[in-house]
Parts: C-alpha cells; sequence; structure tokens
C-alpha cells in the first residue's frame, strides 16, 4: 500500500503543554513507534502540522528588533527542518535502522488570487486570553478567532494547488524509502511571469496539502491522526451523531467546524474523489483505525451515503418503588 499520514498537532504538542524541544520529540518518538509497523510494510509518506511552533517561532522573531522579523514562509520552511529532522530520526530508530528516511523541504504552489488570502482562517501559536489577544492583535495588527475557550492568530491559508517535490517523493518512494514531507502544508508559492516560485505570506493547511501530495503520487490511504475517535455531526452537542463511513458526495452536503475539521473533510473528498480512501481517527488506536473498530472513513461512492456509529444502548436504573410497594415487599 501507498500511504500518506498526516500527524494532526496532537502528535507533535499536545493542548497545554509547553512547546519545548522535550516535549516535541517526546511526542513524535511516541507517534513514530506507533507508525513503525506500518512503515515496514509499505510505501509510507509522513506529513506534518506546523501551526504552534510557526507561531512560536513569528512571536520569538518579534522579540529580536535589531532585525526585521523573518516572514512566515521562511518560518514555514524553518519549522519543516525543526520537526522534520525530529520526525526523520525517531522514525529511523523506531525501525532500528531498517529503513532509509528522508526529510524534504516541501514547496507548494498556490494561486495569489485565491479568496483565502482576504478572509484569514488558519490558527497558529500559541493560545491567548481574551485580554492578551486584544492587545496582540493592536501591537502586532493580527487577526485574531477564537479557539475554544482561547484565542489564537489567525493567517490567510490559500487551497494548495500543486507540490512542486512530489517527482522527488515518488521516486524515492519506488526506490524503497520512507519521506517525511509537507510539513506545515508545505512552503506556500507563487509562480511569475517566468515561471519562478516566490513565497507568499500564509499557512497552507496540512491535510489539504497532504490530499493534494497523495493525488500527485498515486497514494492509495491518506490517513489523517488526530485526538479525536471519529468524525461527528453536530459534535459537541447533545445531538451528536459518529461517522463510521461515508460517501464524498455525502460528507461534502455537510459543515464542519471551519480551520479545524473541514480542511480534513476537504482534504478526504479530494482523495476520494481521486479513487482514494481517507481514514480520519486516533493515533493512538492505529491499529483499530486500519481494522475499521474505530474512526471514520470516507470513500469514493456508498450506497446508503453514510453509514453511523451504532450508539451502545443505554441500560436503564430500576425504576424506583412507591412507598407502598415498598411496605408489601417488606412484609412479604
Amino acid at each position: 500500500m501507498r500511504v500518506v499520514v498526516a500527524l494532526g498537532g496532537n502528535a507533535l504538542a499536545r493542548r497545554g503543554e509547553p512547546m519545548t524541544a522535550e516535549y516535541l520529540r517526546s511526542n513524535v518518538r511516541s507517534a513514530c513507534i506507533a507508525l513503525a509497523s506500518l512503515a515496514r510494510d509499505n510505501e509510507m509518506v509522513i506529513t506534518h502540522g506546523n501551526g504552534p511552533q510557526v507561531g512560536l517561532l513569528a512571536l520569538q522573531n518579534l522579540a529580536y528588533q535589531d532585525v526585521a522579523a523573518y516572514p512566515l514562509d521562511i518560518l514555514g520552511a524553518e519549522t519543516q527542518g525543526m520537526i522534520g529532522y525530529v520526525v526523520q530520526q525517531e522514525l529511523s530508530n523506531a525501525l532500528g535502522g531498517e529503513r532509509e528516511v528522508a526529510g524534504i523541504i516541501t514547496t507548494t504552489v498556490v494561486d495569489e488570487s485565491d479568496p483565502a488570502f482576504d478572509r484569514p482562517t488558519k490558527l497558529i501559536g500559541p493560545q491567548y486570553s481574551a485580554h492578551d489577544a486584544a492587545e496582540a492583535a493592536a501591537e502586532y495588527r493580527w487577526t485574531i478567532a477564537k479557539d475554544g475557550e482561547a484565542f489564537r492568530r489567525v493567517v490567510p491559508s490559500p487551497n494548495p494547488v500543486a507540490i512542486v517535490q512530489a517527482p522527488l517523493i515518488r521516486r524515492l518512494l519506488e526506490a524503497g524509502s520512507l519521506a517525511v514531507c509537507v510539513g506545515g502544508g508545505g512552503v506556500p508559492v507563487r509562480a511569475d511571469s517566468q515561471g519562478r516560485h516566490i513565497g507568499v505570506q500564509a499557512v497552507v493547511d496540512k491535510d489539504l496539502a497532504s490530499a493534494a501530495l497523495a493525488a500527485d503520487i498515486g497514494a492509495d490511504t491518506l490517513i489523517m491522526l488526530t485526538d479525536g475517535d471519529y468524525v461527528s455531526e453536530n459534535w459537541g452537542t447533545p445531538e451528536q451523531r459518529d461517522i463510521h463511513t461515508a460517501s464524498a458526495d455525502a460528507v461534502a452536503a455537510m459543515k464542519f467546524a471551519e480551520g479545524s475539521m473541514q480542511p480534513k473533510i476537504d482534504a478526504a473528498i479530494r482523495v476520494a474523489r481521486a479513487g482514494g480512501r481517507t481514514l480520519i481517527g486516533p493515533l493512538d488506536r492505529l491499529d483499530d483505525l486500519l481494522a475499521r473498530k474505530i474512526g471514520t472513513e470516507i470513500v469514493p461512492t456508498l450506497a446508503e451515503g453514510i453509514r453511523w456509529v451504532e450508539k451502545a444502548p443505554v441500560e436503564k436504573a430500576p425504576a424506583e418503588k412507591a412507598p407502598a410497594e415498598k411496605a408489601l415487599a417488606k412484609k412479604a
């Protein structure tokens, strides 16, 4: 199987953890150990997010005011090298050196007329309180959006058109190597009138970029690993329903949280309409996800459109007996 595995932010920096190198390596090591058996027997590409890390680097840039802050495209490349190095090393260690692992700084072509540049939605950097978010927005001219109960910076997230290094990645897989690439969605670039690539100020969604890569290299499966058990309709409400399997057309008619689950669904639709399949589920239960005991699968077609996860029946507690019934039972 030729598979693209997209590691979500939870695989690199769990909520509430300080974004230290030690935590990054520990989290990546756990992820790579979980992926080792899949990597041994398949042609595998690992992609990863960089939202917290690129936001952290941007803050560190602002703290040193003797030189102008580096732009987002260069910071994106920096996070690819930083995170990719750790993933490459820990995956090789988990495999005991059995397979060669190559880390690649990847660039992603975007359309400079993409409407996403006028409507920032991609969450990056650490979480802020309402007060601190307002101060940061005023000082740095950032766009701020809510992230759960907190707030984070948002930047443009244009649609990936193509992965520039896809032919190289394909050749690496055909030669028996594993690849770590498309970090943070790849560095977004535009093509000028002479065909030269120029970096742009944005962060491409890594799931959409992973889907573009999957199509470009002819992958059979895209696996998006998250901290949730399923893709759900009406998530977090009493009406929540979990999706076991869905067709591309059926899931395309549904709406999900923009900036978090919706890009994953858009990525899955792109893969399914190209003839592949997508699995979305928890990293810590990868074997169960592959065995279809947990997680959501998006496929090209499905007769019923959506197959829901059946909820276990809730056992009712025995009804409390009325006082008269209690007295009779006592006498008996």
